[in-house]
């Protein structure tokens, strides 16, 4: 499932084309997803100018000028791509052309956002081979209420993640650090890979219990401090990277994402592990069920 990277990649793809455009016709190719599509989902939207798009954790916001926003989440296959009619050159003008060949199997191509923006006319197409993505509208002064949000931790993107946050919530569990920093109630939009390789940059290993970065009078540790740095760097680094173009993942140009080529323990089982100096090996372990990657000598 795309990651918080791979969606903020996303939103920076699409606004060009999107932001300031207005729907000339929503084409819904079936009636569900993951989920129906919204009651008069069309009729609602179309003629509607698209003000900005957002994201919240994993989820993409469509905010339109009715005070409306479309919830997007593209499951583990759905992707965008951005799509114009050639000119008399026979060359696509549209903002995010693609670079790269990919598969557009039409059959798969669910949703498409007709834009105008001044003369320019794009289509925004989603595509989710596998159906697990879905779309939802919601009045934009009750996002805080939908469901998903209601109890989502802050961003790691944003200055309320700061490790005086992360002691208040690590003070006192026994819990593994890898599943706590998985709890989306304590970081939005974390995932697996990107937890991976920030414990592995704060030398600090999956196993360990998360309340042992706290000290006893609720301050966090000189570790738990270096590591709200590294996970923002990770995340800044795989946001400038692309994402991480495991299995399904694409931006809206048809490139990739190349954050896969700096992982460092993430899918790295039996490597040597990059920290100078280390000599360890990279280990794979399950932990509730999902992969954590990570060296046992220098991660402790």
């Amino acid at each position: 499932m795309p990651e918080l990277p791979e969606v903020e990649t996303v939103r920076r793809g699409l606004a060009p084309a999107m932001e300031g455009a207005s729907i000339r016709k929503l084409h819904l190719a079936r009636p569900d997803l993951r989920f129906p599509f919204p009651e008069d989902f069309a009729a609602l939207i179309e003629g509607k100018t698209i003000i900005s798009l957002g994201r919240r954790a994993k989820y993409l916001l469509i905010e339109l000028e009715d005070g409306l926003t479309i919830i997007a989440h593209l499951g583990m296959s759905g992707s965008f791509r951005i799509e114009a009619a050639a000119d008399g050159a026979g060359n696509n003008n549209a903002p995010g052309a693609f670079h790269y060949a990919r598969s557009k199997d039409g059959k798969h191509d669910h949703v498409v956002f007709h834009l105008d923006k001044g003369e320019e006319r794009v289509s925004v197409i989603y595509n989710d081979p596998r159906r697990f993505g879905f779309m939802h509208l919601v009045e934009r002064n009750k996002l805080d209420l939908y469901p998903a949000f209601a109890e989502l931790g802050p961003e790691p993107t944003g200055n309320a993640l700061s490790a005086d946050y992360l002691a208040s919530r690590f003070q006192g569990k026994s819990q593994p650090l890898k599943s706590t920093l998985l709890d989306q109630k304590v970081i939005a939009g974390l995932g697996n890979i990107y937890v991976c390789e920030a414990l592995w940059r704060a030398h600090l290993s999956p196993l360990r219990a998360a309340g042992t970065l706290v000290t006893k009078t609720g301050e966090p540790t000189p570790q738990l401090i270096d590591l709200t740095e590294k996970i923002r760097a990770v995340i800044a680094d795989a946001i400038a990277a692309g994402g991480s173009s495991l299995r399904d993942h694409i931006q809206t140009d048809g490139t990739l994402g190349y954050f896969q080529h700096s992982f460092s323990v993430y899918d790295q089982e039996g490597q040597p592990c990059r920290t100078p100096g280390c000599g360890g090996t990279v280990e794979r372990v399950v932990q509730a069920g999902r992969s954590t990657f990570y060296c046992a000598a220098c991660q402790t």
